[in-house]
């Protein structure tokens, strides 16, 4: 009997797992039981897969069915020992406080061989059952020792599931500095393997330089291959859309898109490969609010990211560090290396494939922003690229709509210069976003559908997005046909610098002074600008809330004739 066992790669634990001889196979058995001490519960508004809860003020929660499946499934993904022996495991939620009559709205999702449900009015029914998956009298003992020591990495099924998915779905050419950078990831996989050496390899690039593209190439190549890879991101909006998207057609294939904060409990080398996208959004450690008291150990981020594969791939954007305590920099993970004697490749992507492969536009927002040297100088323009600035938040509004009527993708961001509201009880949102008599509301904070609005991860690709005011956390990480972008007055530009006020900012993560200071606080807004400067592929427009900034951006993008 294993208690509190914990899943591979996650911090979820399954109340106990059950190991003993099959009764029939002689081979192992592994039982999972999902333990509820639930005495009533019912469907969640008619939703077979969700639950409600008096004990928990009626929060929806996921069926024990449900729960006890995608425990088992998980298993049996990530454990190599169980990947030729998915038969062998089961899952039982047993409710053992309920009668049938407390939880009759619960045994309308059917059961399978997969999952079971038993209440203690039917403890009979279940000691049965057990006796169906264990021989009476043979130990377990040597299939437990099997499961806590085996190698942890996805299971050729999954390998072989991803690699059909993603590469289904690869419909682009990897050119120059792509190439050299997927090919190179090729050759260390290939070359830590025979040679039993850690390497990291570190992808540098721009907005739409093609890093993605080249992490979702290197996941389904390596997947075809049979290589312990899976893909990782340090944001909830991006990984959901990766799982929505990649995995549309395998819920399984979802499981190849993991978090950072993932790996607190990962053995060594589990892994082959880690792709590490969006890099830049490693955080000094994995705990949060939420993380069990083991794990809180302090143990920085990137020596768990590190450890988990032999070759850890970093793709990051270093003007991309937009939150405090974000460390995915160059000089963070080299220094890291160098301390830990491991090798490291570097290569830097330079072509642009966002901002309508505009490179001259991408250095104009690096320059504007004083975020390379030169200070802000005059766009000139570029065929590819258009760029305007408006007067106010209603033209902002109305050259996005025009874009969309012409069948373009657009949104309307901005920064996080306004409160921000939960959803009316009524589903209605709060319009924060307040200019003058504009409004605005964000997008939801949630993970749920609200008043037609879509949840925060799919906010940048659900057309439903249009209709609130994005914000870096949303936008980061994707792109769109066109943005419109509102500068708050956060930051204003006075004789042709910026000036950067944080007492104009809301973002609860730069309200401590103590840890971000004045000028970290400067660097880091300034980031946030730039990510929302170059989500667009085809064009950009700014609005200012301050009309000095407004008159400066205005003689820069649209310079007086001589």
């Amino acid at each position: 009997m294993l208690i509190e066992y914990q899943l591979p790669l996650t911090s979820k634990r399954a109340d106990v797992v059950l190991v003993g001889q099959h009764l029939r196979t002689g081979g192992p058995s592994y039982v999972i039981v999902e333990l509820k001490q639930w005495s009533d519960a019912t469907t969640y508004e008619g939703d077979p897969n969700l639950v409600s809860i008096e004990a928990y003020g009626h929060r929806p929660v996921t069926h024990p069915l449900e729960q006890v499946r995608h425990y088992r499934e998980y298993l049996v993904d990530f454990t190599t020992v169980l990947a030729d022996r998915a038969d062998s495991v089961s899952g039982v939620a047993y409710l053992h406080n309920a009668t049938d009559s407390g939880v009759r709205d619960l045994f309308q999702t059917p059961e399978d061989e997969h999952g079971r449900l038993f209440t203690g009015e039917r403890r009979g029914a279940f000691v049965d059952y057990l006796r169906t998956r264990f021989a009476p009298d043979a130990s377990g003992a040597a299939f437990a020792d099997e499961l806590m020591h085996s190698r942890i990495a996805p299971s050729r099924q999954l390998l072989t599931v991803a690699a059909e998915e993603v590469q289904r779905r690869e419909m682009f050419t990897l050119l120059d500095e792509q190439a050299d950078a997927y090919n190179f990831v090729l050759h260390a996989v290939e070359r830590a393997r025979r040679e039993n050496v850690k390497t990291a390899v570190i992808v540098t690039g721009g907005p739409g330089s093609g890093k993605s593209v080249i992490a979702l190439s290197l996941l389904g190549e390596l997947s075809r291959q049979g290589r312990a890879v899976l893909h990782a991101t340090g944001s909830r909006s991006f990984t959901l859309t990766l799982r929505k998207v990649a995995g549309a057609r395998s819920s399984s294939v979802k499981k190849m898109f993991q978090y950072f904060n993932s790996f607190m409990g990962a053995e060594a080398n589990d892994l082959d490969v880690l792709i590490l996208d969006e890099a830049h959004r490693i955080r000094e450690t994995s705990a949060n609010r939420w993380t069990k008291a083991a794990f809180r150990t302090g143990r920085p981020q990137l020596d768990e990211l590190f450890s988990a594969a032999r070759v850890p791939v970093f793709l990051l954007d270093e003007f991309q560090v937009v939150r405090p305590g974000e460390q995915g920099t160059v000089e963070d993970i080299e220094k890291y290396a160098a301390e830990h004697g491991i090798q490291v490749q570097r290569i830097g992507l330079e072509d642009q494939f966002r901002c309508g492969g505009s490179a001259a536009y991408v250095e104009w927002v690096q320059r504007l922003l004083e975020l390379t040297p030169g200070g802000p100088t005059e766009w000139e323009g570029d065929d590819r690229f258009d760029v305007e600035v408006v007067d106010s938040p209603y033209e902002l509004e109305h050259l996005m709509q025009r874009h969309r009527n012409e069948g373009f993708g657009a949104r309307l961001s901005a920064g996080y210069c306004w409160p921000w509201s939960d959803p009316r009880p009524d589903g209605t949102l709060v319009n924060d976003v307040v200019i003058g008599d504009w409004s605005h509301p964000w997008n939801l904070k949630g993970e749920r559908s609200v008043g037609g609005a879509p949840p925060a991860a799919l906010w940048a690709s659900d057309d439903a997005g249009f209709g609130q005011v994005g914000c870096v956390y949303t936008a980061q990480g994707f792109e769109y046909d066109f943005a419109g972008v509102i500068i708050g007055p956060d930051m204003v530009l006075r004789e042709g610098h910026w000036v950067t006020d944080r007492t104009k900012n809301r973002d609860p993560d730069f309200r401590n002074t103590k840890r971000v200071s004045d000028d970290e606080f400067d660097r880091l807004v300034r980031n946030v600008y730039k990510v929302l400067l170059t989500r667009g592929m085809q064009g950009v427009a700014l609005y200012s809330a301050d009309r000095e900034t407004r008159e400066t951006l205005r003689r820069l993008v649209h310079p007086p004739l001589a």
